[in-house]
């Protein structure tokens, strides 16, 4: 079986996975941002909008997963396979500017701190830790299969842990009254989210210009059609990402002798496979072409 369809497998097992998280994280959300409002804690308001744009990531996880099984046609001759990427890239876009969006109101929060409920805030915040850490464990099994996977993945881990940073943040509160806790443990959110989310960006704005995929390089790629036994080079190598799932190439391949060209085209078609490149066009010559 090739590499894409192990993913393809992988990817369709946790549909159901998504769908229950989806459900799972919204309800938390709303319960997350009623107690934040009606007691005042801006941490947990912007641990709930977090959260929110994470239950938006994963909605877009599974609208990514619709949208790669539509067929191609005469307008898009791949599907509509590179939307998935374009969708990555947006959910890593719109949870930046949340980001913007919480530091903004934390520094306002800063300088002017209201009464928090240390109590609510940690048992709220407890609850969270369990449903991300429940979500985190559910994605973990698709997070290598598919860049938005792993982005939900890696928010969700970031949420479990952003949690437990708020628990902190009621104790203090609670024992020591110290209100500028709440402000403070927004930036610390804000980081985490920054941090969680700059390699979704950065792979994201790759693939979305046809860089090399992540994991590859050109050498790689390179010496695995070499070695092959009668090939002595190869050039104009390109190689993209299709979608977040799978990789194309297209080369030109210098040959001792065609006769040899089909057992070599299949097996160098096979050692890009093992790299995850699942479509490869090669085109093939002998050393006298070039003169």
């Amino acid at each position: 079986m090739s590499h894409h369809h192990n993913h393809t497998a992988r990817l369709t097992s946790i549909n159901g996975i998504v769908i229950f998280s989806v459900v799972l994280n919204l309800s938390f959300v709303l319960v997350e941002a009623v107690v934040g409002w009606t007691q005042n804690s801006l941490s947990l308001l912007s641990d709930a909008g977090h959260n929110l744009g994470d239950v938006f990531s994963l909605v877009l996880v599974l609208i990514a997963f619709r949208l790669s099984k539509i067929q191609k046609n005469d307008r898009f001759t791949y599907g509509y396979k590179k939307s998935s990427i374009l969708i990555s890239l947006l959910n890593a876009v719109l949870l930046l500017i949340a980001v913007g969006a919480i530091i903004i109101e934390s520094i306002h929060k800063f300088r002017n701190p209201v009464p928090v409920n240390g109590v609510a805030v940690s048992w709220v915040a407890g609850v969270g830790v369990v449903i991300n850490g429940l979500t985190t464990f559910l994605l973990m099994r698709g997070k290598d299969a598919d860049l938005n996977v792993r982005g939900a993945f890696l928010h969700m881990l970031a949420d479990t842990l952003v949690s437990v940073g708020v628990v902190l943040s009621g104790i203090i509160i609670t024992y020591t009254g110290w209100m500028y806790i709440d402000p403070v443990m927004s930036w610390v959110v804000s980081a985490v989210i920054i941090v969680s989310t700059w390699h979704l960006f950065a792979a994201s704005l790759r693939l979305s210009i046809d860089g090399m995929p992540e994991g590859l390089s050109l050498k790689q790629v390179q010496a695995a059609i070499e070695e092959e036994p009668h090939v002595s080079s190869a050039y104009h190598i390109h190689v993209w990402a299709m979608s977040t799932t799978e990789n194309a190439l297209t080369a030109h391949v210098v040959i001792d002798d065609l006769q040899h060209m089909p057992l070599a085209k299949t097996n160098i078609k096979h050692r890009l496979a093992t790299l995850g490149i699942s479509h490869s066009t090669l085109e093939f010559e002998t050393k006298d072409d070039n003169l």
